[in-house]
């Protein structure tokens, strides 16, 4: 009788240290990264800092791998409350996640207490010198010299006729094709314009494998940063390699041309402009500054773009009534049009209210950037919690995109939720927000009123998955790519 109970009392043993071992290893980031913080560690935020080395990127993962990503917070909303801050272990450094419209706000706008914080992983992606990791004052000095041949309505003005014929050949061509990859194709098309307007390059085999650079490159910046064949990372690091080499011999390229006196071309692109633009004292940017700029912008100039194009296309035609509404104003646009006008105007795409709702709901619904990174630049107090100096802050965009209180039903697709609406300060942030905002918005806008001006009143699309399965990494995309057919109405 006594023999029998001995197995169970090793289990129970066994189970009791792999009850302590569990425990202990659990506390190691602890130990690690609070233990030094002295009184300020009875102020930190709810939380936990997850399994040393990994800390919480397991958890975030698989959530955001499954058909659920929002598991991921609302463990911790549910463990700790709805405090709008939590502490955790993210992208290999001790964080603060802040998840709400105020909180965002708070961080996004603060550039005394918080400069750029993005992982060291993913600044050796996108480049030290590009708009993610460089100090606020170089920032101010490299978006002035920049914003103008970008953002500026005379650019704009430039870039529309490109733009509006680019679109109209690609729907042409997309409707004789049969079943095509249409998230493929817009990504192909939005690649197509931003090369133009920076590198006036229209050659399909550079193009094409620039852009599945891009591709491997995205997929490695939210990945876990293990520098080994065959992870994601290791293959992006790759990607950036050859995208530089490639930026390099087209700068040396202009160079010996500029030096020559050689006119290629009568156009001025982007690269002629970062080549030659000064500052105040004379100084122009290195070769660095400009292939990081290249890489930063030719990638957020066209993932996004492409992506929030096909996901209007996508909802719009589920949802009958308000295609049918957005398609009526354009005819309306069209038919007060002056005779002999071709083409559309910058004045035109302003009187587009509903489409610019329908394209604001979208932003919205899809959140393409779920998070930006900060860092604290000394202990900062945020609803009544300290965020030591050099832990990074997660500002948290799918939370604020998301929440109830903000957004009714939020992920109920409606673009007349925004009729007369003015967001909650915060709540509304899909090209960021403060002095860091993103300096392609109003280009990113123009491209998709354009492209969606011309579908709505040509062209319906039939998905061949309605149904298809949803992947949340890199992006929010159907995992078919949306396959479908374009029709010519």
């Amino acid at each position: 009788m006594e023999l029998g109970l001995i197995p169970i009392i090793e289990v129970l043993m066994i189970v009791g240290l792999i009850w302590l071992v569990n425990m202990v290893v659990r506390r190691v980031n602890s130990w690690v990264y609070e233990s030094k913080l002295g009184e300020i560690r009875k102020n930190l935020p709810p939380g936990d800092l997850g399994l040393p080395f990994i800390g919480n990127m397991w958890c975030f993962l698989r959530a955001f791998k499954s058909a659920n990503p929002d598991s991921f917070l609302n463990s911790y909303f549910t463990r700790f409350g709805k405090t709008g801050i939590y502490k955790a272990f993210m992208f290999g450094s001790p964080s603060v996640i802040v998840t709400t419209a105020e909180t965002c706000r708070k961080v996004l706008n603060d550039d005394e207490h918080f400069k750029p914080g993005w992982p060291v992983s993913t600044i050796k992606l996108i480049g030290r010198k590009s708009f993610v990791s460089i100090p606020y004052e170089e920032h101010k000095r490299l978006r002035r010299l920049t914003s103008a041949p970008i953002n500026g309505h005379e650019a704009l003005s430039e870039y529309m006729t490109y733009i509006e014929d680019i679109v109209n050949i690609a729907l042409d061509k997309w409707s004789k094709m049969g079943e095509i990859e249409f998230l493929t194709q817009l990504r192909k098309l939005t690649f197509r314009i931003i090369m133009y307007i920076f590198l006036s390059s229209e050659s399909e085999p550079v193009m094409e494998a620039l852009e599945r650079e891009y591709t491997t490159l995205n997929y490695g910046v939210r990945a876990m940063a293990i520098n080994l064949p065959g992870f994601a990372y290791h293959e992006a690091l790759k990607a950036r390699k050859r995208l530089v080499a490639v930026f390099q011999s087209i700068i040396d390229e202009r160079r010996v041309l500029k030096r020559d006196r050689v006119a290629i071309k009568a156009k001025k692109d982007m690269m002629d402009a970062l080549l030659e633009v000064e500052d105040e004292n004379g100084r122009r940017l290195t070769d660095e500054e400009i292939i990081d700029l290249l890489v930063m912008y030719l990638n957020a100039g066209h993932e996004s773009s492409g992506h929030t194009l096909a996901w209007a296309t996508v909802l719009l035609q589920k949802h009958p009534e308000f295609l049918q509404k957005a398609k009526v104003e354009q005819e309306e646009i069209v038919k007060k049009r002056p005779a002999g006008q071709k083409g559309l105007t910058l004045k035109e795409i302003r009187e587009m209210t509903y489409l610019s709702q329908v394209v604001d709901e979208t932003l919205r619904w899809v959140t393409f950037s779920l998070v930006v990174f900060r860092e604290a630049l000394s202990d900062v107090t945020i609803n009544g919690y300290t965020i030591p100096k050099g832990w990074k802050v997660l500002v948290w965009f799918r939370t604020c995109h998301l929440d109830p209180e903000n957004w009714p039903d939020p992920m109920k697709f409606n673009p007349s939720r925004w009729d007369d609406l003015i967001p909650k300060a915060g709540s509304f942030l899909p090209f960021g927000a403060g002095s860091r905002l993103c300096p392609g918005n109003d280009l990113a806008k123009l491209e998709i009123s354009i492209f969606l001006h011309y579908f709505l009143l040509n062209y319906r699309l039939e998905l061949v998955n309605p149904d298809c399965a949803v992947q949340y990494l890199p992006h929010r995309r159907p995992k078919d790519n949306c396959l479908a057919k374009v029709r010519r109405i």
